[in-house]
């Protein structure tokens, strides 16, 4: 192995050959933990207790330890919607951890990181097109982390778009606001609410065996709060169910509300949401981190959120200074995410299944009861096989007759 310090790669002076073996030799470790991942007698995890991993905690020994999701026969890991491997998606993680060094990765102005700049607005347009969108309207933005991020996007958006003197003067100056949604829908909803000071007894869960029911939201209209928000779910996280988003937008826009689409047929009105969240770190297989909010009305994103900060964000540059995207974002500077997608979303194509999701429920024998727990299983991994499900089915019904 390699034996170099830290202070004889670059940028040290003749550090080339040895920056050079010491890279080359971390790719063959990760090429070869692909490769191990990929075959089907590998474990799916080498589980050791926190006290065991702390006792022993090298670098190398991170990806040993860590949960192979990118499998082939031991695919017969359903757990997550993120499970499976993309290679082009690994590359472009790898490249962009590169240009960190070159074209700053952590970009907020066009001068800085012209072209991951460039290629964001291209996916972006695409994707309002793919919703439905003209892709010259419209506005978007990558976030950090999964949906909680996006989804706190939309409700913060949806708060300033009715109540715009809430960003300078704070809650007090509004009503009390409650905001809607289904009792299956992702919890970051809740903690949105709980984080942007709404609260979060203030989040009307609204719905049966988890698909929103539109009936319900139309007579909802709590006494003493004001509704702003609406949250319809494309596929909620444990059952797969897709709320009814054309009925639901009928009564948001009777309402005066702003509806939020987290996330064809079971797609119909999609469309007609002000805003989406898409996250393709998990159907589209694209490595984490990859999480997207998109938002209909041009501009809202940098007035609800720009304080026009000099030292970055000058008025009177050689450019088109729309492109400083950073003062539309929670946080200024971000992570390059585009660079993975960027290839899938250009080629994108509509073929797809309508569902990756199966519960399932083993009936005990002379069991009359179905109030018990059941099997989520998430098919996203495209090395997923027959043989696999079969596999998996087959150890529920033995387990569950030990029992």
């Amino acid at each position: 192995g390699c034996t170099c310090a830290r202070q004889d790669l670059l940028p040290a002076e003749d550090g080339e050959e040895t920056t050079k073996h010491f890279l080359q030799e971390l790719v063959n470790i990760l090429l070869a933990y692909i490769s191990k991942s990929l075959k089907r007698s590998s474990k799916v995890l080498d589980f050791h207790y926190p006290h065991q991993l702390m006792e022993g905690l090298e670098g190398f020994n991170t990806l040993k330890y860590g949960v192979k999701t990118g499998k082939n026969k031991s695919s017969t890991i359903f757990h997550q919607l993120s499970d499976g491997l993309d290679i082009i998606g690994v590359a472009g993680e790898w490249l962009t951890s590169t240009a960190r060094m070159f074209l700053y990765v952590y970009r907020f102005t066009y001068e800085i990181s012209p072209v991951f700049i460039l290629m964001e607005e291209v996916v972006l347009r695409k994707m309002h097109s793919i919703i439905g969108w003209p892709e010259e309207d419209g506005d978007g933005i990558f976030c950090p982390g999964n949906n909680t991020m996006s989804n706190l996007y939309s409700v913060l958006l949806a708060r300033f778009h009715l109540f715009p003197a809430v960003k300078t003067h704070g809650m007090s100056v509004i009503p009390r606001l409650a905001l809607f949604t289904s009792e299956h829908s992702h919890y970051s909803i809740k903690k949105s609410a709980a984080v942007l000071g709404i609260g979060s007894e203030n989040v009307i869960f609204l719905s049966v065996r988890g698909k929103m029911i539109s009936s319900e939201l139309n007579s909802s209209i709590v006494a003493g709060l004001v509704p702003f928000y609406v949250s319809a779910t494309a596929g909620t996280t444990v059952c797969g169910t897709f709320d009814p988003l054309n009925e639901i937008v009928d009564i948001c826009e009777h309402h005066g509300l702003l509806l939020s689409n987290k996330h064809c047929v079971k797609l119909q009105g999609i469309e007609r949401a002000h805003s989406v969240t898409w996250n393709p770190h998990k159907m589209m297989g694209i490595p984490l981190q990859c999480s997207i909010i998109l938002v209909k009305r041009k501009g809202l994103l940098q007035e609800c959120n720009q304080l026009c900060a000099e030292y970055l964000f000058q008025p009177d540059k050689h450019y088109d200074v729309s492109y400083d995207t950073g003062d539309k974002s929670i946080q200024c500077g971000r992570h390059i995410d585009v660079f993975k997608l960027y290839k899938k979303v250009v080629l994108w194509h509509r073929e797809a299944p309508l569902f990756l999701r199966v519960c399932v429920l083993f009936q005990p024998e002379h069991s009359n009861t179905y109030k018990v727990n059941f099997f989520c299983c998430v098919f996203s991994n495209p090395a997923t096989q027959r043989e696999d499900v079969d596999f998996l089915i087959d150890e529920i019904a033995c387990l569950a007759c030990e029992l």
